[in-house]
């Protein structure tokens, strides 16, 4: 959902703005309520035990299975007659299957939220108010991946990070390495996205904390792949250069200084 938000305010608003608060706002103002169905999934999903999955129409599937506890309970979908065909059959990436997906989700999960506030032997006759309260506190939450945060808050602040630290892998004697190179090489360990910092530098990014320990306790003292924690202020190829040139300038004013000053 973030790229939809990020492609409509370019597109259909004005240009993205510099400032991020004021991004928040703009889109707060277009979209007074949003609802990001992988926000309101993550949760009931960990709770629940249910099957990992990877896409919209795999979520789907689980919520339509055996997993789901509220399956023969839930609000019934009936299709329109020019929509029939999606009954039996996949259509992915078809605008209007998508949708159809994309709200099927939406209310079989309220469905699920609102069984478990009020429990299996007492949910009340499903509205769509019920459904809408039950949604209420993922109301303007917008599901980010690989960020410093977890989720954007549009209408109001956001939450604490909760993200693994930031790892960089440093290699030697490994001349023109790349990112794919490096992935593949810790893929049966764990999964991480791979960016180059430098020439022999790549940040190593998960959202999982057990990989990111795993990882540094194999790898931390490789003799050719080191791994340890990101640090800014230490790792920075910008932060490095200005040093250096702040050390290049001190060195010569100290020359200068000492080579200008009278003899006794």
């Amino acid at each position: 959902m973030m790229m939809d938000l990020l492609h409509l305010h370019e597109k259909f608003f004005r240009p993205l703005p510099e400032s991020y608060d004021q991004f928040k706002l703009n889109i707060h103002n277009l979209f007074p309520v949003l609802i990001d169905t992988k926000n309101v999934t993550k949760d009931i999903w960990k709770e629940l035990n249910f099957p990992r999955v990877s896409n919209l129409s795999e979520v789907y599937e689980v919520l339509n299975s055996d997993s789901n506890p509220t399956k023969n309970s839930g609000p019934e979908i009936i299709h329109a007659s020019k929509c029939e065909k999606y009954v039996e059959t996949k259509y992915p990436h078809e605008a209007a299957y998508d949708a159809f997906l994309c709200g099927s989700v939406l209310l079989k999960v309220a469905h699920l939220l609102l069984w478990r506030v009020h429990g299996a032997g007492s949910v009340p006759e499903p509205c769509f108010p019920l459904y809408l309260d039950a949604l209420a506190p993922y109301v303007n939450q917008v599901n980010l991946i690989r960020a410093g945060v977890p989720k954007i808050n549009f209408s109001g602040p956001d939450h604490p990070s909760t993200r693994p630290p930031i790892l960089i892998l440093s290699v030697r004697r490994w001349p023109g390495v790349t990112e794919q190179q490096v992935y593949h090489k810790f893929q049966n360990l764990c999964k991480f996205d791979v960016r180059r910092l430098t020439r022999s530098q790549f940040l190593l990014l998960t959202n999982k904390f057990k990989d990111a320990r795993s990882v540094l306790k194999e790898y931390r003292r490789h003799p050719t792949l080191q791994v340890s924690l990101y640090r800014y202020w230490r790792h920075s190829p910008d932060i490095n250069c200005v040093l250096r040139v702040c050390g290049i300038v001190t060195t010569w004013a100290l020359v200068a200084f000492l080579l200008g000053r009278p003899s006794p």
